[in-house]
C-alpha cells in the first residue's frame, strides 16, 4: 500500500482539513437556518401558491449563487474542493432540513406549509450542488 504526498494527508477520509469539515458543515447548518427563516417570512406572502411558486423555485438559481462563493471563501476551499465542500455543507443543511420537517415543523410557519418549504429548501440544496460542482476544477 502505497501513501500519496499530492496535498491530501493521509489518514483522513475526505481531502479536506478538519478545520475545513467542521467550517463546511457549520456554514451548511447556518444556511439552512438563514433559509428556513427567510421561508418563515415569506410564506404569508403566497409564496407558495399559483405562479408565485414557479417564482419563488426560479430565483432560487441566482439567490444560491452567493453561498456557493461565501461556503468556498469562508472555509478556505481550492477550486478542486468547492465540489466536496459544499457537499459537506449540503449533507449537513439537509439533514437539519430532515430533523425541523419531522419535529419542529412550525419552524417553516406551521404544518401548514413545512411540505411546501422542506421541499423549497430541498430544490435548492440540489441548485447549491449543482453550482459548485460547476464552479470545481480539477488540479
Amino acid at each position: 500500500m502505497t501513501h500519496s504526498s499530492s496535498g491530501a494527508a493521509h489518514g483522513r477520509f475526505l481531502p479536506l482539513s478538519s478545520r475545513q469539515l467542521l467550517s463546511t458543515a457549520g456554514l451548511g447548518v447556518s444556511l439552512w437556518l438563514a433559509a428556513a427563516l427567510l421561508i418563515r417570512l415569506l410564506a404569508p406572502m403566497g409564496v407558495f401558491e399559483g405562479s408565485a411558486r414557479v417564482w419563488l423555485y426560479a430565483l432560487t438559481i441566482p439567490g444560491t449563487v452567493p453561498f456557493v462563493f461565501l461556503v468556498e471563501k469562508l472555509a478556505g476551499l481550492a477550486r478542486t474542493q468547492v465540489a466536496l465542500g459544499y457537499s459537506v455543507a449540503t449533507a449537513a443543511a439537509t439533514l437539519c432540513d430532515g430533523v425541523a420537517l419531522a419535529w419542529y415543523p412550525d419552524l417553516y410557519g406551521g404544518a401548514g406549509v413545512s411540505a411546501a418549504a422542506g421541499a423549497v429548501i430541498l430544490w435548492g440544496a440540489g441548485v447549491g450542488l449543482a453550482l459548485a460542482f460547476l464552479r470545481n476544477r480539477a488540479s
